[in-house]
C-alpha cells in the first residue's frame, strides 16, 4: 500500500512540474516573470572550503588581485610645499600614486609621397604598421574585440559607445570588425590549433551542452574542455552524431572512415549483420562530408533511420580514433545520451547524481528519514573518493568499493528512492572510474560554469543571425576561456595577435606545456 501511494504521489509531483512549467509559459506570454530556478546544490561546498585550507584559494584562474606596486609609471610629479621657513630641512618625498586611464580619439593621417620616374612608372610605399582593418589602428581594434567578447556589450550599444568617444565608424564597419571571417582567420586558426592540442595533451574532457538560438531557431553549442583549454561549438542539434563531430573539431572538419574500428562500434551498437556485410564492400574509404556520407549510404540501400544513425556514428568514431583519439580517452559528463559513445571510458558527475536523490520526496516518515540518511551516508562516501584522490591505495580502493554497494544497494521504506539507488548503482563503473584515475574530477562543475557564457549571451542579445557571427562568438568563447585557464590576459593577446607582435605563444603551445608540467607533477597510481 505505501508504495502504491508513493507511485501515486510521484504521478502528482510530475503533474505539479508540468502544470508549474504551463503558468511559466502563460507569464512569459503575458510578459510576467516565470517562477525562479532552483538554486544549485551545495554539495559540493564542503571540496571549496578544503581548497581554500589547502593553500590554493578556491579561486578560478586569473581573480588573483595585482599588487599595486606592480604598476607602471608613466609621468612623476614632484610637488614643493608652499612657504618653507628658512633652515628647514629636507627629509625626502612621499611616493603617491594615481592611476588614471585615458580614452581619447588619436587619428593618423599618412601622406603618401607619389613618384613618376623617367619611363613613366609609379613610385610609392606601403603604410606602415597596419593592421587587417585598413582605417582603424591597432588599439582600437582591439577594444571592440574586448567590449564585445569580454564584456558582452551589444553591437548597438558599442557603436554608440565609439561614436561618443569621437571614432568614426559605421555599423557596417563595426559588424565587420567582429565578425568577417577573412579578417579574423589567425583566430579561427587559433582555435582550432588550441582544440587539436587540448584533445591530443589529455587523458580526459569534461563536456556539457546548452541552448544557442541562431537566425531565430532554436540551436545548441557543446563544451569541450578540462583545466587548459575551452572550446564550444554551435550545431543545429546536439545529437551524438554531433558530439562525434564535435571530437573531430566540427562538422566541418569531420571525416567519415570505413575501417575495424566502425565494424567494432556497429557491432557494439546491433547494426544488423546484413548491412554490415553491406558496408564491408566499401572498408577503407573515407568521406569528408556529412552529404557525402549519407548518398552513399543511400547507393547501398540503408534507409532505415536507426541504421543510419549507427552507421554514421561508427563511421565518425573510427575518423575520430584516426585522427589521434586514445581509445583509452575519458569522457566525463552529466549522463546525458549523446556523450555516452560506446567502446569509450564514460565517467559521471557526481553532482547530478546526488540531484536525482534530491528530487525524491518521501510521504511516509520512515522514508523521509531513509532518504536523510542515504543524503549523509552519499556525502560521506563523495568525502572519501576526493581523499582518495589525494592519497590512492589498494585498501582505501576495496573500502570505497564496499561502502558503494552497501548504499546503492540498500533498501527504504521509499520505493521511489529504491527504484533511484538501483539506477545510480547500474552505473557504479561510470560514478568510481575515478580509482582507476584520480586524476579524474568527481563532477562536471566546471562545464556548467563554462557553458554559462551562451546563457548570459542568450539573455542578453538572445542569439546570432549570421554563420560569420555565430563561428566568431564560438571562437572568441573558447580563446578566452582558454586564455583564462592558462593565465593570459586576454586583453595582451588581443593585442598581441592584432598587431602581429608575437610577444604571446600560441595557445597550443601553452597548453601542450602546461599539460606537459602537469604530468611530470602527477605520479600514477599503480593499483
Amino acid at each position: 500500500m505505501l508504495s502504491f501511494i508513493q507511485q501515486q504521489s510521484d504521478t502528482l509531483q510530475k503533474q505539479g512540474e508540468e502544470i508549474q512549467k504551463l503558468k511559466d509559459e502563460v507569464a512569459r506570454l503575458k510578459n510576467q516573470k516565470p517562477k525562479p530556478d532552483i538554486k544549485p546544490s551545495n554539495l559540493d561546498k564542503k571540496e571549496d572550503t578544503d581548497d581554500k585550507k589547502s593553500g590554493n584559494g578556491g579561486k578560478r584562474p586569473g581573480s588573483d588581485k595585482g599588487s599595486k606596486k606592480d604598476i607602471s609609471i608613466h609621468e612623476t610629479i614632484r610637488i614643493k610645499p608652499d612657504n618653507i621657513p628658512p633652515g628647514s630641512t629636507f627629509k625626502g618625498v612621499r611616493e603617491f600614486d594615481v592611476q588614471e586611464i585615458r580614452i581619447i580619439p588619436h587619428n593618423t593621417r599618412y601622406e603618401i609621397e607619389e613618384w613618376v620616374d623617367r619611363d613613366g612608372k609609379a613610385i610609392s610605399v606601403q603604410i606602415p604598421n597596419l593592421t587587417v582593418f585598413p582605417h582603424f589602428g591597432g588599439d582600437l581594434v582591439s577594444f571592440v574585440l574586448y567590449q564585445y567578447h569580454r564584456c558582452y556589450v551589444t553591437q548597438p550599444l558599442l557603436l554608440e559607445e565609439l561614436r561618443e568617444f569621437g571614432v568614426s565608424i559605421s555599423a557596417g564597419q563595426l559588424s565587420k570588425i567582429l565578425t568577417d571571417e577573412d579578417l579574423l582567420k589567425k583566430f579561427h586558426n587559433e582555435k582550432k590549433a588550441l582544440f587539436q592540442a587540448g584533445i591530443a595533451s589529455s587523458a580526459y574532457v569534461q563536456t556539457d551542452d546548452t541552448g544557442a538560438r541562431h537566425d531565430g531557431k532554436n540551436g545548441y553549442c557543446t563544451f569541450v574542455g578540462n583545466d587548459f583549454f575551452s572550446w564550444f561549438e554551435s550545431s543545429p542539434s546536439k545529437s551524438r552524431v554531433n558530439f562525434l563531430q564535435v571530437l573531430q573539431g566540427g562538422k566541418d572538419e569531420a571525416v567519415y572512415l570505413v575501417n575495424d574500428d566502425a565494424f567494432n562500434y556497429m557491432k557494439e551498437e546491433k547494426l544488423p549483420a546484413q548491412l554490415q556485410q553491406k558496408l564491408r564492400l566499401s572498408i577503407g574509404r573515407k568521406f569528408s562530408s556529412l552529404k557525402e556520407w549519407k548518398n552513399h549510404l543511400e547507393k547501398l540501400a540503408i534507409k532505415n533511420s536507426r541504421n543510419i544513425r549507427v552507421a554514421t556514428e561508427a563511421a565518425l568514431f573510427a575518423g575520430t580514433l584516426s585522427k589521434g583519439l586514445s581509445r583509452d580517452f575519458i569522457i566525463l559528463s552529466d549522463d546525458a545520451g549523446q556523450f555516452n559513445i560506446s567502446l569509450l571510458q564514460h565517467g559521471l558527475c557526481w553532482v547530478h547524481a546526488e540531484r536525482l536523490l534530491k528530487k525524491i520526496i518521501p510521504i511516509h516518515p520512515q522514508g523521509l528519514s531513509d532518504l536523510e540518511t542515504v543524503i549523509t551516508d552519499f556525502w560521506e562516501l563523495y568525502r572519501l573518493l576526493k581523499n582518495y584522490r589525494k592519497s590512492p591505495s589498494t585498501s582505501f580502493r576495496k573500502e570505497i568499493e564496499e561502502k558503494f554497494n552497501e548504499l546503492f544497494q540498500r533498501k527504504t521504506a521509499c520505493a521511489t528512492l529504491d527504484l533511484a539507488l538501483n539506477r545510480l548503482y547500474q552505473n557504479k563503473e561510470e560514478l568510481l572510474l575515478v580509482l582507476d584515475y584520480p586524476e579524474l574530477p568527481l563532477h562536471n562543475n566546471m562545464s556548467e560554469s563554462d557553458i554559462r557564457e551562451y546563457v548570459k549571451r542568450r539573455k542578453i542579445s538572445g542569439g546570432t543571425r549570421s554563420l560569420a557571427g555565430q563561428k566568431a562568438r564560438d571562437t572568441f568563447t573558447s580563446l578566452k576561456k582558454t586564455c583564462r585557464k592558462l593565465g593570459v590576459s586576454f586583453w595582451s593577446f588581443l593585442k598581441d595577435r592584432i598587431s602581429d607582435a608575437g610577444q604571446i605563444s600560441q595557445l597550443a603551445d601553452l597548453i601542450r606545456q602546461a599539460a606537459e608540467n602537469r604530468k611530470q607533477k602527477h605520479q600514477p597510481f599503480a593499483a
